[in-house]
Formats: C-alpha cells, sequence, structure tokens
C-alpha cells in the first residue's frame, strides 16, 4: 500500500482547495457532490479512479463492450476537477510535430470526438477552426519548416493538413516558387471557417511579428469539462455506474484470489484481486484502472520518475473593447454597436528570439458576447517551470502578469471589419500591434479567472497505456493510461479506449470464458510507443529526466530524430 510519507518525487493527493477554473463556473447540477451510493461500495468488477476524460471514456467504452459489468469511478474532488477541467479549452493534433503514426492516431482522436459531439449534439460549444501555430524564433521556425517539408516528402496525405506561412511571401510559398511546403503549389489557402480561398500572410493571421507559421486544417476550441460532464451524466442514467466524488484512492494491495466471487463471471485467468483504499472505506475489484495522470505515483511510486506533475497556468482575459465611438465614421449620428473582437482561430505561440525552444502558449477565443480569451502558457516564469508541483491551489504570480500581458505584444488584437483580412497597409491605419513587423506592447487585459492545472509529463513524451508490470507495482487486473505530457485531449479518447482492451484481454473479463481470446485476437488502435512495458521503462531511464528535457524545450522533439 502507498505510505504516508511520500517518497522523493511521488506525487501528493489532489488538493481539496484548487484555484477557480473558468470551466467549473457552470457546473453540473447531476454531478456536483455526487455519490452514487452513501457508502462507497465493498466490491465491484471495475474500479475507474480518475473522473476526466480518460477516466469518463474509459467507462464509456467498457459500458459499449459489457453493459452488465458493475463499475465504480473514484474521484477525490468533484467530478472532473483536474486536468480535463483546467486545461486551455484545446483539442490539437500534432500534426507535424510528431512522428506520423503518431499524427494520425491523434487525428483519428480528434476525428472520434468531433462525430461524437455532433451525433449527440453534445453542448460543450465545440468549434471547428483552424490552428496557428506561431513561431517567435528564426531558428525554431527553420526547424519547422524541414520538418513540414520532410512531412511533405514522405506523408502527403498528411502534409496535406498544414500550410506554411513565411514572412517572404503571401499565403505560405517560400520565395522560390514551392508553395505552401505540403507540394501545393497556390498562394491562397483553403480556410476551413470560411469555406473559400483566401489571401494568407502573418498579419492576416494577427502574427505579424512571427518569423513563420503553420496553420493546420484540424482544430478545435470546446468546453472540456461539459464533454465530459456529459459522458458521466449518461453512465449514471444507465445505470451499474457508481460515481464515488471527495473520494480519493490512497493506496493500493493486492491479494490471490481464493474464489472468484460473485462479479469474475467465470474467469479462470484471474488469479489477483485489487483493493482500494479510500478515507471512507476500501474496494475490492479483480480490475483497476487508474486514469491519475499526474497523480499516478501516489499510488505507484515506482512511476515517481517516469510522470511527473508539472503545474500549468491559464487565464480568461477580457478581449480589448470596440473602437470609441469618437474612432468610428461620422456618418451617421448613432454608430451601431460593435461586436466583440473575434481573432478567428485557435493558436500555438513557441519560441522567441534569444530562446527558441521554452516558450509554450496557446490560446483560444469563448463565443460572443463575452468572447473571452482563453491564454494559457509562460511557465518559464514559474519556479522551477512548475516540474515536481501537483498542488493547483495558487496561481504562479510572475505568469499571471505575463499571461495579462503578453498577448498583446504577440499578435493583433485590433477589431477587423473581416476577420480573415489584416488591415490596410497605409500609414494612417496600420494596425496598432505592429510596427515595422515588430509587435508594440499594450496594456493589460483583465482577467476573469486565473487558475492552475497540473500536468503529467512523461519521461519519454509518451503517454504510458496498458498492463502495470509487477516491476512497477502491478499485477494481472491493473491497468494505467496516463502521462499526456500536456497533450491529452487528442490522445486520450482512444488511449482509454486500447487501455479498456487490453484490460480486457488481461483478465478474460466478462461471462463468457471466450472473452479473453475474442480481446487478445481484436486489433487495439494505439501506438506502440504509448505501451507499458519494462523494456519501455529501462529506455526511458536511459534518458534525461522531465526536468531536465523540460528545461531545454517541452513541446518540441528534435525534428531530426521523429521515426516515420
Amino acid at each position: 500500500m502507498t505510505q504516508t510519507d511520500l517518497f522523493p518525487g511521488q506525487s501528493g493527493l489532489p488538493v481539496d482547495n484548487p484555484t477557480e477554473s473558468y470551466w467549473h463556473k457552470e457546473p453540473s447540477e447531476k454531478l456536483l457532490g455526487h455519490r452514487t451510493t452513501e457508502q462507497v461500495p465493498r466490491t465491484a468488477d471495475v474500479v475507474i479512479v480518475g473522473s476526466g476524460i480518460t477516466g469518463a471514456f474509459a467507462a464509456h467504452f467498457l459500458k459499449e463492450r459489457q453493459p452488465d459489468l458493475e463499475i465504480v469511478m473514484l474521484e477525490a474532488r468533484e467530478a472532473c476537477w483536474g486536468a480535463t477541467g483546467r486545461n486551455g479549452g484545446h483539442c490539437q493534433p500534432a500534426m507535424y510535430a510528431a512522428a506520423p503514426h503518431i499524427a494520425s492516431f491523434e487525428l483519428r482522436n480528434y476525428a472520434y470526438l468531433k462525430t461524437l459531439v455532433e451525433a449527440y449534439s453534445i453542448a460543450c460549444d465545440w468549434h471547428s477552426t483552424s490552428g496557428v501555430h506561431a513561431f517567435y524564433s528564426a531558428q525554431l521556425f527553420g526547424e519547422v519548416r524541414r520538418a513540414v517539408e520532410r512531412l511533405a516528402d514522405t506523408y502527403p496525405d498528411l502534409a496535406a493538413n498544414v500550410e506554411l506561412v513565411t514572412k517572404m511571401t503571401n499565403g505560405g510559398g517560400d520565395g522560390n516558387g514551392n508553395g505552401n511546403g505540403n507540394g501545393d503549389r497556390h498562394s491562397d489557402v483553403k480556410w476551413l471557417l470560411e469555406q473559400e480561398r483566401r489571401e494568407t500572410t502573418l498579419d492576416g493571421l494577427r502574427v505579424g511579428s512571427a518569423e513563420g507559421a503553420v496553420v493546420q486544417w484540424h482544430a478545435a476550441s470546446l468546453w472540456p469539462y461539459k464533454l465530459v460532464a456529459f459522458v458521466l451524466e449518461r453512465l449514471l442514467a444507465a445505470g451499474k455506474f457508481n460515481l464515488q466524488t471527495k473520494t480519493p484512492a490512497t493506496g493500493l494491495s493486492s491479494s490471490p484470489s481464493p474464489s472468484l466471487g460473485a462479479h469474475s463471471g467465470g474467469d479462470e485467468k484471474q488469479t489477483t484481486l485489487w483493493t482500494v483504499h479510500t478515507p471512507r472505506g476500501s474496494i475490492t475489484a479483480p480490475r483497476v484502472l487508474l486514469a491519475t495522470n499526474a497523480y499516478t505515483s501516489h499510488l505507484l511510486p515506482q512511476f515517481a520518475d517516469l510522470i511527473v506533475p508539472v503545474r500549468g497556468q491559464v487565464s480568461a482575459l477580457k478581449p480589448p473593447p470596440p473602437p470609441s465611438s469618437s474612432s468610428l465614421s461620422s456618418s451617421s449620428e448613432q454608430s451601431p454597436k460593435q461586436p466583440p473582437l473575434d481573432i478567428t482561430h485557435t493558436f500555438v505561440m513557441a519560441g522567441e528570439p534569444d530562446d527558441p525552444y521554452t516558450r509554450d502558449d496557446y490560446l483560444i477565443q469563448r463565443p460572443p458576447p463575452a468572447a473571452e480569451l482563453v491564454f494559457g502558457g509562460g511557465r518559464k516564469h514559474a519556479r522551477g517551470r512548475g516540474v515536481g508541483v501537483w498542488d493547483d491551489g495558487g496561481i504562479d504570480e510572475p505568469v499571471a502578469w505575463y499571461l495579462r500581458g503578453e498577448l498583446g505584444s504577440a499578435m493583433d488584437l485590433s477589431h477587423r471589419s473581416s476577420a480573415a483580412a489584416p488591415p490596410p497597409p497605409s500609414s494612417s491605419s496600420k494596425s496598432e500591434a505592429t510596427t515595422e513587423g515588430k509587435a508594440a506592447k499594450k496594456q493589460d487585459l483583465e482577467p476573469t479567472h486565473e487558475w492552475t492545472g497540473i500536468m503529467g509529463y512523461s519521461r519519454d513524451g509518451h503517454p504510458w497505456v496498458g498492463d502495470v508490470p509487477a516491476s512497477l507495482g502491478g499485477g494481472a487486473g491493473l491497468t494505467i493510461c496516463a502521462g499526456y505530457t500536456g497533450h491529452g485531449m487528442p490522445n486520450a479518447v482512444l488511449s482509454a479506449k486500447a487501455a479498456v482492451q487490453l484490460l480486457l484481454a488481461s483478465t478474460s473479463a466478462g461471462g463468457s470464458g471466450d472473452a479473453g481470446a475474442e480481446e487478445e485476437e481484436e486489433e487495439i488502435d494505439i501506438p506502440p510507443e504509448y505501451l507499458v512495458t519494462e523494456e519501455r521503462v529501462a529506455v526511458a531511464r536511459l534518458r534525461d529526466e522531465v526536468d531536465v528535457v523540460d528545461a531545454k524545450g517541452s513541446l518540441f522533439m528534435e525534428w531530426g530524430d521523429m521515426r516515420v
């Protein structure tokens, strides 16, 4: 069992007084404080620890396969009060910054979520956008550009989803008649939002001070808490799903199974029972799935150097107001009310001229009328970049100052008559945010919410999905799905599906004796790099530790080492 005193590097439990996330301002009445039963059940078929996107979809896929399973979900705080409920509101595959087969996997995650939201009309503010990745370091953009060009040569279907935009040209050509880096030789880009072709420049994308940019067609903004709340509410309505909030899992223990019990379904392979300990009592099951992300090492200390908690910070900022009536045309006595700022895209902002790798900022905009700018990042301004911090009960003031003031420097926040068109280039109407290609500092934006969340950074940069070996504190029936390195939204859903398949296969779950064989024969859609193996652990521990790698630049891998 996990001990009260933490081992070096081991995560603590989620704190009971976290900062208030923007995404929690409209909590589900059905989920808030929910406990399906007054007491924690003593037994179950499956226990899931964690109620974020991984845990919720793991339960969804379990029920899809075996509706009669008795599932108990334990959550330390309120439902979806961890990383999923505290992120930046993005869902964006890494189309060019990952190995192609991983990019394809992330694209399938994105497509699955988009289809699900549309099929069930989930009220989670899903908004399909184009994603703009702006690079403020010439060195970094050069590496990115070579990666995109290499992708175009080897995987043109993937490369068709991205577009290079440079300082030298309109529409992403390179100044040498070479189009956009993906073999598409035109000077206009096909815009996902407009369904028409428009000229594209850095100024047009509002990032005129960047060295270059990549535009991705597959991106989205959403209210992540509401997505997960929909899934959990649906599970509760279907029955045989027990959610216990404010019930932290404090330890794990295992024992041989002398008898298979009521929930085994006649499973002859199962030889281990797992007991999850909580302050409200213990629950025993033949199968446990840990959807614990950054907090994994609290239950499995052997993961302390493999999945490391890292604190990120996000602000919801009021957008700059529309131009005052005095600055509008005087052709009418009363001008119509101006709509709020519309930045059109979602954004990632990376690199600085003297620091190519340690900046990793991200931005979405909420719908009108409030149209808040949800801006996250700035970890380089936090003590130790937030690495090793598992307490989200406060904010880092230097990061908060950065987030309030940085957007006016990084991009053009002026109001435009057309969201896709930059202001005219004449001196009298030049954008306030651009001066000779450089951004001018603007006043701080006013926050409505400032919060932190804890990400789980993986030692080798990949999630950990699968059965936990005994050398890591596991055994038959214990499965993990965690360690997304701040990139869970385009990974977690299908990773959870794979974890469920692996869990059922390894324990032959269910009533029929050949259920496990059926699972083993089924193809499991997961990048091999994500699977938990002892060999992977050994190789990962030959790498630098997370704090060392993160200081070099957490978002971007060494482009030349990408495997195809």
